[in-house]
């Protein structure tokens, strides 16, 4: 009745064999799939759980929400809620635009960016994922990767021949494309943390010189934090950086788990965005009221909580190491990439900072260690290519139980 039996490619558990687990039940850093058995989860919705499943703030504002109706196609009050809240976590936002899905989000800001600027190309990165808009899905990261596809059929040539893909952490390539397209480039887009290939950090000054190269050429650059946004740090990797993007994509932690996306910037480029100017976005749930509302709750506990960011980040340093420490004594290939409560355990000897280092791991092994792992009650992304994430919700005891599945699976 669906096709690959799931609602998302990954789920299917093609690249790590077995048969997916079917998930009824979360609580906390816990899921319990219909057949009885429980889980310490690091995927938390592939990033959006990051106060845990069912947090009780979230589930009564999403109660309450309902109970005056799921959607109204109709501006409500929550939305401006959430636009301040939002705002006041990016610097460089005045103005923001909520719609229902990170797709979206990346799509309509890459529409705008050609508005402001009057140009055509656009760059991204090679193992780089913005959702599955036509122009995006060039050498892109997560799913894509994962399956082994290069792009997507039904994407006919004309759709991506102004979108130029190069490889992540090369500032001489970045260089030369604007060297090339002088003065033609709308904007660059890339995950200011990668998630789609793995959890992957900008190299020290890479992002600093995008930004300068950007500034130079005229060039709009958009910070895609649809999965960084409020994990990082409250205000995301930017606030990490020290480096202030043109927009900002957003997802995931804004809706508290609810489908929700969002783009921002100053109100000198969103005034371009209908009905104040010719940019056209639209979508009858855009700002649903159940997805704000849950966006409300989590934000709100993240802002009057900002300790939690400094207990993932120690929590997660100590998971990583941990299970890096048993692959060692068992005489397994992997080394780790971590940023925060980001992070991948990958199945390959050297460093991995960006697609073609990222490609090289061993699947196979990956999804040995994967299934032992699930065999001993441990959730994490089913593909080499995703990151993991730990939640608030996560304990001590949780990370003692993850590194000792891990001496089982690996040994």
């Amino acid at each position: 009745m669906i096709p690959g039996g799931v609602n998302s490619p990954v789920r299917a558990f093609r690249a790590v064999g077995g048969d997916p687990p079917f998930i009824v039940r979360g609580k906390g850093s816990r899921l319990w799939d219909a057949d009885g058995n429980e889980y310490v989860d690091y995927i938390g919705s592939w990033g959006p759980m990051i106060l845990g499943h069912a947090f009780p703030e979230v589930v009564e504002a999403i109660t309450t929400a309902a109970a005056n109706s799921a959607s109204f196609g109709a501006s409500t009050p929550a939305e401006a809620d959430l636009a301040e809240l939002v705002i006041s976590a990016f610097p460089h936002m005045q103005k923001v635009r909520f719609v229902s899905s990170g797709t979206e989000a990346t799509m309509s800001a890459i529409r705008l960016a050609r508005a402001y600027t009057k140009r055509k190309y656009i760059i991204k990165f090679e193992g780089c994922y913005h959702g599955h808009a036509d122009a995006l899905l060039v050498k892109a990261g997560s799913g894509v990767a994962t399956l082994g596809i290069p792009g997507s059929a039904g994407v006919p040539e004309e759709f991506t021949q102004f979108t130029l893909a190069l490889s992540f952490n090369d500032r001489e390539a970045l260089e030369a494309a604007f060297q090339k397209f002088n003065r033609q480039i709308a904007c660059v887009i890339v995950e200011p943390v990668v998630g789609n290939m793995g959890c992957v950090a900008p190299a020290a000054g890479y992002l600093e010189r995008m930004r300068a190269i950007t500034q130079r050429d005229g060039t709009l650059l958009i910070f895609d934090e649809v999965m960084t946004g409020f994990r990082l740090a409250f205000g995301g990797a930017q606030e990490l950086n020290g480096i202030r993007p043109d927009l900002t994509t957003m997802g995931k932690i804004i809706g508290g788990g609810l489908p929700v996306g969002g783009y921002g910037g100053p109100s000198e480029i969103m005034d371009l965005v209908a009905p104040l100017g010719p940019m056209y976005q639209a979508g009858t749930l855009s700002g649903n009221p159940l997805a704000m509302a849950a966006g409300l709750a989590t934000l709100r506990h993240l802002k009057a909580h900002p300790e939690i960011y400094a207990c993932l980040d120690s929590l997660s340093a100590k998971l990583v190491a941990g299970v890096i420490a048993v692959a060692k004594k068992e005489g397994a290939t992997m080394t780790a990439n971590r940023v925060g409560s980001m992070f991948t355990w990958f199945f390959t000897p050297g460093p991995v900072h960006d697609w073609d280092s990222a490609s090289k791991c061993d699947a196979a092994a990956f999804g040995k260690f994967f299934r032992g792992m699930l065999d001993n009650g441990v959730y994490l992304p089913p593909a080499q290519y995703e990151a993991a994430f730990l939640s608030a919700a996560h304990t001590e005891a949780d990370v003692e139980a993850t590194i000792a599945a891990a001496k089982v699976a690996l040994g």
